[in-house]
């Protein structure tokens, strides 16, 4: 089983938190997600300068738009060199089968539900949403239109590794370590629990930026995930 990799959140406002970050942690983790609030302030300079470190992007943007605009704007972050790119899937079969025909591009990540949301948060778009259901019917969704993996809570995955098989790949937000605050998670999960599902990809933003000696924090994630057994 291929190991999970860990993806650290630079949920930080400026390239100087950034740059800071991604220095205490060189040598141990090579895959980054930069997002809407860093994405925004300083556009490409925060990929910069995970490049310049020698790590790889995952551009947290969570595309939903119509057919057009999102594959042109695939187009742009394969010349802006990303590993990956998140999207909705609840954009609909369009928008998923026009960004997974753009030759070459970045791994194009489809985002369920997001973990901070519960099934009374659905109620309030849709009476007889909830969670569950939902995650399964877009994940499947993205599966049939070519989409790379699928950002779901792990609380869902064990379910989508039955609707999608086993060779499905997931990428997890919501990954706490145990005793750490959930914030505004609602569907968390530790990185024993995601290593022992096979989840490919998780990520941490706030237990190792926010912590008092973040490279630490990293290290003993990956040490627990390393000794969980699937």
């Amino acid at each position: 089983m291929t190991p999970t990799e860990l993806i650290v959140a630079l949920d930080v406002a400026t390239v100087t938190d950034e740059e800071r970050l991604i220095e205490r942690l060189h040598g141990t983790v090579t895959l980054f997600k930069v997002g809407l609030q860093l994405f925004t302030a300083h556009g490409k300079r925060a990929l910069e300068l995970v490049h310049k470190a020698g790590g790889r992007v995952f551009l947290d943007l969570k595309l939903h738009d119509i057919p057009k605009t999102v594959e042109l704007a695939v187009r742009e972050a394969q010349k802006l060199g990303v590993y990956s790119l998140s999207l909705h899937l609840s954009s609909g079969r369009d928008v998923l089968e026009a960004a997974a025909a753009v030759h070459p591009r970045p791994k194009l990540w489809g985002v369920t539900v997001l973990t901070s949301l519960s099934s009374d948060d659905l109620k309030a778009i849709h009476p007889q949403a909830s969670v569950r259901p939902t995650v399964k019917r877009l994940a499947q969704l993205g599966a049939r239109c070519g989409i790379d993996a699928t950002i779901c809570s792990g609380q869902e995955v064990p379910m989508l590794r039955k609707a999608l098989g086993p060779e499905a790949a997931f990428v997890t937000p919501g990954i706490r370590p145990a005793g750490s605050a959930v914030n505004d998670q609602k569907r968390v999960l530790t990185p024993t629990e995601a290593a022992r599902l096979g989840i490919r990809y998780v990520v941490v933003g706030r237990p190792i930026t926010h912590a008092e000696d973040p490279l630490a924090m990293a290290q003993a994630i990956l040490t627990e995930m390393r000794n969980a057994h699937p």
